[in-house]
C-alpha cells in the first residue's frame, strides 16, 4: 500500500512539473533532482571504496546540466558544456592526485569524481533541453514510454519470465520481460507520438521507441550493477517503497541524452 501510495505521488508530481511548470521552476527541480541523486552516489562510491570529493564533483555535475538551459535564463546562454566538462576533468584531475595515498586506486577515483558530470549532468541536462526545443510533450512522451515498458516488463516477466536477463546484475528481470516491454514501450511512442512528435515519421517513432526501451534497461541494469558493487539494496530509502531517486531515473539517464541526439540531429 505504501508503494501504490507514494508511487501515485510521484506520478502526480512529475505530470505536475513536467506539464505546469515554467522554464524556470522546471529548472530548478530538475537541478534539486540530480543534487539528491548525487547525494546518494556519493554514498554508492563511498561504499564501493571511492571517496569523491563532494563540492567539486556536485558542482561539475550541477553546472554540466546548467550548460543545457536557455529558456530558464531567459534566452541568455549559459556556459558552454565544452568548458564545463574540460574543465571539470582538469580541476577533478588535480584534486585526485592531492588526494591519492599511493593505493591502486587512482584511475578508480579519478573517474568516480569525474562520473557524475557524465551520469547525472548530461541527462538530466539532455531533459530540460528537450522539453524547451521540442515542448513538453516530447519530454513526456519519453518519460511515458520508460513508464510504460517498465510497467510491461514487471507483468510480462512475472507471467512469462523464465530466462534470466543479467543473473549476476538483477536475477529477477527476464529476457520475456524485456521483450514485452519493447513491443509495448515501441508501439506506445509510434503510436502517441503522432500527436505528440507530428513530424517525426512513424519507423522513426517505433524505432526510437525500441531505443527508448533498450536504453531505458541499460540504464536500470547499470544502476543495479553499482548498488550490487556497493553492497545495498537500494540507492536510498528516501521515497518509501520505491528506494532512492536513483532508483527511479536510472532508465532515463540512459535514455534521455539518445532520445535529445535523435530530436535534435535526425
Amino acid at each position: 500500500m505504501t508503494r501504490v501510495a507514494s508511487g501515485a505521488v510521484l506520478l502526480l508530481f512529475a505530470v505536475l512539473v513536467v506539464w505546469f511548470a515554467p522554464a524556470l521552476l522546471f529548472f530548478i527541480v530538475a537541478e534539486a533532482l540530480l543534487v539528491a541523486a548525487f547525494i546518494e552516489y556519493l554514498a554508492l562510491a563511498r561504499e564501493s571504496g571511492l571517496p569523491v570529493p563532494a563540492v567539486p564533483a556536485g558542482a561539475a555535475a550541477v553546472l554540466t546540466c546548467a550548460a543545457f538551459a536557455r529558456l530558464a535564463f531567459g534566452g541568455y546562454p549559459s556556459v558552454p558544456i565544452d568548458v564545463v566538462l574540460m574543465s571539470a576533468a582538469v580541476a577533478l584531475g588535480s584534486l585526485t592526485m592531492a588526494q591519492w595515498r599511493g593505493g591502486r586506486d587512482a584511475l578508480g577515483l579519478a573517474s568516480a569524481s569525474i562520473f557524475p558530470a557524465l551520469y547525472l549532468g548530461l541527462p538530466i541536462g539532455a531533459m530540460i533541453a528537450v522539453r524547451e526545443t521540442r515542448g513538453r510533450e516530447a519530454l513526456f512522451l519519453m518519460m511515458l514510454t520508460v513508464f510504460v515498458s517498465d510497467t510491461a516488463q514487471y507483468y510480462c516477466g512475472r507471467a512469462f519470465g523464465r530466462r534470466p536477463l543479467a543473473r549476476p546484475i538483477s536475477p529477477k528481470k527476464t529476457v520475456e520481460g524485456a521483450v514485452g516491454g519493447f513491443i509495448c514501450g515501441s508501439i506506445f511512442l509510434a503510436i502517441v507520438g503522432g500527436w505528440w512528435l507530428p513530424a517525426v515519421p512513424v519507423a522513426l517513432r517505433a524505432a526510437l521507441g525500441a531505443t527508448v526501451v533498450a536504453l531505458g534497461i541499460a540504464g536500470d541494469l547499470f544502476e543495479s550493477m553499482l548498488k550490487r558493487s556497493a553492497g545495498v539494496k537500494d540507492s536510498s530509502a528516501l521515497i518509501p517503497g520505491h528506494g532512492g531517486v536513483l532508483d527511479r531515473i536510472d532508465a532515463l539517464l540512459f535514455a534521455a541524452p539518445v532520445y535529445y541526439i535523435v530530436l535534435k540531429y535526425v
